[in-house]
């Protein structure tokens, strides 16, 4: 039975989810942005928070733990080893090709760095979910403030070879401005047209635009098309290598 996955808003624009396992009513948390509309998630749903998985150390993640473990007092705090000098107090601490346990499902833990050094995603396969925070997002992907380029290509790439009917649950509402964004790179690919009129509904009725197919990522997110021979003729970068086309999209994102 796969894992149920609620979607919880946060603060301005961040995203929170509990992985729920119906069999035996554990329930995890992936990212702590405010306690406050998870824990009222939770009571709504007569559930408990047995695990709390961090994906990486910026506040607007983990500045909630203190206030989840005042409310469940048993939950495991979980993040990468990399990271665990600048979280929370970490109970359990992970590194890519580590699993974590939500009751009988087990995920697989990604070293997704880029976004920052250390950040790590959570892979539930029998559930076709990625919990990917800010490294892939939807439509875009997370600013380079400690990792390279290349580190980052290499995370998206580890991520974009999932399989397809992965559901991607990224950190962040910033799809609409990355739709805006994507556009002028590929103004004139269906998929991406279609997907960005799309988006503009779902914002304009206040509903979330994650989670969002992995194959649908593959069509349209220009950070996930750098080895695309479209995208690096419409670049005038035919010849360059993915990572470096990576690179130039991650710089006219910045600027845009």
């Amino acid at each position: 039975m796969p894992l149920e996955i609620v979607t919880v808003p946060c603060l301005a624009d961040n995203y929170a989810y509990l992985a729920h396992d119906p069999a035996t009513g554990q329930t995890a948390v992936v990212d702590v942005p405010d306690a406050a509309p998870i824990i009222e998630a939770l009571n709504a749903r007569g559930w408990t928070a047995d695990t709390i998985l961090l994906t990486h150390h910026h506040h607007d993640h983990v500045q909630g733990v203190p206030d989840m473990l005042e409310a469940f007092p048993l939950a495991e705090v979980v993040g990468a080893v990399a990271d665990q000098n600048r979280m929370p107090p970490l109970d359990i601490t992970l590194a890519e090709g580590d699993t974590v346990q939500v009751g009988q499902e087990t995920g697989q833990v990604l070293d997704v760095s880029g976004h920052t050094v250390g950040h790590i995603a959570f892979y539930f396969p029998a559930s076709a979910a990625l919990f990917s925070a800010d490294s892939l997002m939807a439509l875009g992907c997370g600013r380079l403030f400690e990792g390279t380029p290349e580190m980052m290509w290499e995370s998206l790439s580890k991520m974009a070879a999932l399989p397809a009917d992965t559901l991607v649950y990224s950190g962040h509402e910033y799809t609409a401005s990355n739709a805006r964004f994507a556009l002028t790179i590929e103004p004139k690919n269906p998929d991406l047209v279609a997907r960005a009129e799309d988006i503009r509904l779902k914002r304009e009725a206040d509903q979330p635009t994650v989670p969002v197919s992995l194959e649908l990522e593959l069509k349209t997110n220009p950070f996930l098309r750098a080895g695309n021979s479209d995208v690096k003729a419409s670049l005038g970068m035919g010849n360059a290598a993915d990572s470096s086309v990576f690179a130039r999209i991650r710089a006219m994102k910045d600027a845009f």
